[in-house]
């Protein structure tokens, strides 16, 4: 039954598309987390190095965010956040200090990191923790990455943000194109990062396979190739792209869910918009309906708690 309902979501080309768009973004991800983590690391190092204060710890446990604002009551924090300030490409931007343990700052790299990412970022406890849109905006934001054009990281994040934000779950051939170009520009910046040329490979690979015609067992890719980084008729059987769909959704509903329960007046309206017809799409796919289950359960509790607001 999951086969079959899986193959008649793959019949439908946008719907296709928006999948291996979204299965990019997972292996861009990956490729990532070393080079972010490696990054941040060292960058954390100087910090500590160039400044004497930051070496100390927090002299009170009061040094936390309240909501989104950061007023912290120690010396210590107060520098930790004018240096993170000033290593802010865009600090004019709302930085999210709720994502951040400011008394952790001088111990753990990636409290400081957090800093420079979108919000609900707070229990990440690590890099293989965050999804694309978090490293993005990291590299975006922290100057640590400035052998990086921060205009190829804003088309990226721009395209991943399109992607994860269709209410509809389909996407035209023509954003696919434009997708393909902006994702080769963003890894030729990181060229020399080890394994992003694989990871530009495997991009390329997903976004040439044909999945319903592997679903359907009849062929391999839509461009014949050997290179063993390439997507095989092994990796892309029913269950493997069952699974890829369900890690793909599981983000989308993690994110609108984490949005809905922000009180944020001015996403308000969007953000319920698309919990709407994001459980429109799994009550109509039987499979996916009963694979997340619980997400309709908690989907259902937040509208009730909506209306009796209303």
């Amino acid at each position: 039954m999951v086969r079959e309902e899986l193959t008649v979501r793959l019949n439908d080309k946008e719907y296709k598309n928006w999948l291996k768009a979204g299965r990019c973004l997972l292996i861009l991800k990956d490729g990532l987390l070393h080079f972010t983590d490696h990054q941040m690391r060292a960058f954390h190092g100087d910090l500590l190095n160039q400044y004497t204060l930051l070496r100390r710890p927090c002299e009170t446990s009061s040094c936390k965010p309240r909501g989104n604002k950061l007023f912290p009551a120690c010396r210590v924090c107060s520098e930790w956040q004018k240096v993170i300030l000033r290593h802010h490409r865009q600090p004019d931007v709302t930085i999210h200090w709720a994502n951040c343990s400011p008394p952790h700052w001088r111990s753990d790299h990636w409290e400081l990191a957090k800093a420079y990412m979108p919000r609900g970022q707070a229990k990440v406890k690590g890099v293989d923790q965050c999804d694309a849109s978090a490293l993005l905006n990291l590299i975006n934001y922290c100057t640590c990455f400035c052998f990086v054009d921060p205009k190829l990281v804003r088309q990226v994040i721009q395209c991943r943000n399109e992607l994860m934000h269709s209410c509809e779950f389909r996407v035209k051939d023509d954003w696919m194109r434009h997708y393909r170009t902006t994702l080769k520009h963003f890894v030729q910046q990181l060229s020399s990062v080890p394994h992003m040329q694989t990871v530009g490979r495997q991009m390329e690979d997903m976004l040439t396979v044909d999945l319903s015609i592997c679903v359907y067992g009849v062929d391999r890719l839509d461009s014949a190739g050997t290179d063993p980084d390439s997507v095989s008729e092994q990796e892309t059987s029913p269950e493997v792209v069952s699974q890829w769909e369900a890690e793909l959704l599981q983000e989308v509903l993690q994110e609108c869910l984490q949005a809905a329960n922000e009180e944020h007046e001015d996403a308000k309206s969007h953000d319920t918009e698309q919990l709407k017809k994001l459980r429109g799409f799994l009550q109509a796919n039987k499979d996916l309906g009963e694979r997340f289950s619980t997400e309709l359960q908690v989907i259902d509790s937040l509208e009730v708690k909506g209306e009796e607001k209303d």
